[in-house]
């Protein structure tokens, strides 16, 4: 496995793989790996002669008085976790590299970004995409894997990439939980005992709405959405940020949920700790 930290270096070396005919599997992660980002590792692991993924705190994404100089990072063990898990490639890049200091080019997605966490964190999704398109532009993927659990994320970047035609293909990783139903997050290191254990009733509200949807026939979305936030409510340590279904493709407000088509969204607050989840009816 090689370590990469150099803009150009990671430039020429993605510039000689394509030369070679060599198909790129990428990887975009803030390290702090968990099961999840592995998972998307394996992914696209078969689809590629290469698998690169990439471990940068990413600064313009997070806003002011959120927990950039805290988010969790422990390089080393990201390292271990690639090399057990077979990627060839690992980019590490320093901020200055990405960011001149004078930088004023940013890549801003207007639609579907714009409500669920577009709302709650202002120019987030600006710093997503941007940074993004730096690494797809330095990283020449063929495939990039993306993870479920940062559903709105997901389409932002699906639309940044249709619409600026990067020649990428889009492979999406489903969520995955810890044992006790908890999605899988880095900033799931910041849970105290009794902080994760009302973490819990996210997911415990989304299965409380599968359940309306499924097993009572119900599509209307008030009623969902009632059923959810009764499950949160009962969390002393919890703050809903908020609960939404939307089009899973244009993350419009939903009218009525529909299989195949609407998503719930939820992200909410423990004490100072924000989590997100989604389930797709």
């Amino acid at each position: 496995m090689q370590v990469i930290r150099s803009v150009k270096e990671m430039k020429t070396r993605s510039m000689d793989l394509r030369r070679h005919g060599k198909t790129i599997g990428f990887v975009p992660t803030m390290g702090f790996l968990h099961e999840g980002h592995l998972s998307l590792v394996d992914l696209i692991r078969k689809d590629c002669d290469i698998l690169l993924l990439s471990i940068y705190v990413n600064p313009t994404q997070f806003g002011v008085g959120e927990d950039f100089d805290k988010y969790p990072r422990d390089t080393e063990r990201d390292l271990e976790l690639c090399r057990s898990r077979g990627v060839d490639l690992v980019f590490i890049p320093e901020s200055s590299e990405i960011y001149a200091e004078n930088a004023s080019t940013y890549v801003v997605e207007e639609e579907v970004g714009m409500g669920m966490c577009g709302n709650a964190r202002p120019n987030h999704f600006r710093g997503v995409a941007t940074v993004c398109a730096k690494l797809f532009n330095l990283c020449l993927p063929n495939y990039v894997a993306l993870g479920q659990k940062d559903a709105q994320q997901v389409v932002v970047l699906k639309r940044m990439i249709r619409d600026l035609h990067f020649p990428i293909e889009v492979v999406v990783g489903p969520i995955l939980r810890e044992p006790d139903g908890l999605a899988m997050s880095s900033r799931n290191k910041y849970l105290q005992p009794k902080q994760r254990e009302e973490a819990l009733l996210v997911y415990q509200s989304i299965q409380a709405a599968q359940k309306v949807v499924e097993e009572k026939g119900s599509s209307n979305v008030d009623r969902v959405k009632a059923e959810v936030l009764n499950v949160l409510k009962q969390g002393r340590l919890l703050r809903v940020n908020y609960v939404d279904i939307v089009d899973r493709g244009t993350m419009r407000p939903e009218k009525e949920i529909a299989a195949g088509r609407s998503l719930l969204a939820v992200a909410v607050w423990v004490d100072q700790v924000r989590l997100i989840d989604n389930f797709c009816f």
